[in-house]
């Protein structure tokens, strides 16, 4: 088994389109030795809808081709079926369709049926780490799923152009859960525009605060890694990754549909050992660009209202 499809049901996680009890297909998937990954994804996904349903799109192993978007995450992770020692990857769809306020506020839900999965992995698999993978909204599953995790299971938790606040990824840190794992942040300047449209559209949950490109928390167990700038990818590169450079000014898919992009959420997942943040942290330059440096370079004018923001921790 090297997919496992699983929703956010009103009750808890629940195996996709199907009744039969959770544990024991999760004890099958686990009998595998290797990583435990659960891949999270973003807004307008809904699990079952036709068009829209995660684990026929970026979640599954052989994904539909009508779309740009649709990349397998699973095989980009290197989890293929054939290995004998490749470990469990987990699809885990939340209904993230309609208003985004409506999505934003279900993305809460679904993590707290995130937690119960992960504390139930932990009780069949006592001592393996559970890492989860994450885009946009689905940041915000697996931040507001951290409080709720009581055991000490989890490991490297991967956010890609994270659609939520700081605030929340404070309040994840600050529990047990949040204080053993490692976040890494992985954010882009061609994800600007939709980091200012959510500041817009969804009222912060502190006065004030910034969307996670901006205002994560930095501290010892987190890391912030800017996919479009020069210097990260001339050091990723060095060290064997050569992502592809960004291809537009606008873009909230490429940290997932940029070529290159895969093999480091891969390493850095199925060998945490070879890859510790102090070292990332150590090689990575210190610095960001700023806000909306690639869609008015250098010596344009930014629009009013839309300056950029200090890049100081908060």
């Amino acid at each position: 088994m090297a997919v496992l499809q699983i929703d956010a049901g009103p009750d808890g996680p629940r195996l996709h389109n199907s009744s039969k009890a959770l544990a024991p297909a999760l004890r099958q998937g686990l009998n595998t030795p290797g990583p435990i990954v659960i891949m999270i994804h973003g807004y307008k996904f809904e699990p079952g809808h036709h068009a829209t349903c995660p684990h026929r799109h970026i979640l599954s192993l052989n994904p539909r081709r009508d779309c740009f978007k649709a990349v397998s995450w699973p095989r980009g992770l290197g989890f293929t079926g054939q290995a004998a020692e490749e470990g469990l990857a987990i699809g885990f769809a939340w209904p993230a369709r309609g208003t985004i306020w409506g999505a934003y506020g279900r993305a809460a839900e679904a993590g707290k049926a995130l937690a119960r999965l992960i504390e139930t992995i932990g009780r069949l698999a006592p001592g393996r780490a559970v890492h989860l993978l994450a885009h946009s909204l689905g940041a915000r599953v697996a931040l507001t799923a951290l409080p709720h995790v009581t055991g000490p299971n989890l490991g490297r938790v991967i956010l890609l152009s994270g659609a939520d606040y700081g605030q929340t990824a404070r309040a994840a840190l600050h529990s047990p859960a949040g204080q053993s794992a490692e976040i890494i942040n992985v954010t882009s300047r061609e994800n600007d525009l939709f980091d200012f449209l959510l500041e817009r559209l969804v009222a912060p949950p502190v006065r004030g605060d910034w969307t996670l490109a901006h205002g994560m928390p930095e501290a010892a167990n987190t890391l912030t890694v800017q996919l479009d700038h020069r210097d990260t990818l001339g050091v990723l590169h060095g060290a064997g990754f050569a992502i592809a450079p960004p291809g537009g000014r606008i873009c909230h898919w490429s940290c997932y549909t940029r070529q290159g992009v895969f093999p480091l959420y891969r390493a850095l997942l199925r060998s945490p050992g070879a890859w510790p943040l102090v070292q990332l942290r150590a090689a990575l330059p210190k610095g960001r660009d700023p806000r909306w440096s690639r869609i008015w370079p250098s010596g344009w004018t930014v629009p009013e209202g839309a300056i950029a923001r200090p890049q100081t921790p908060l």
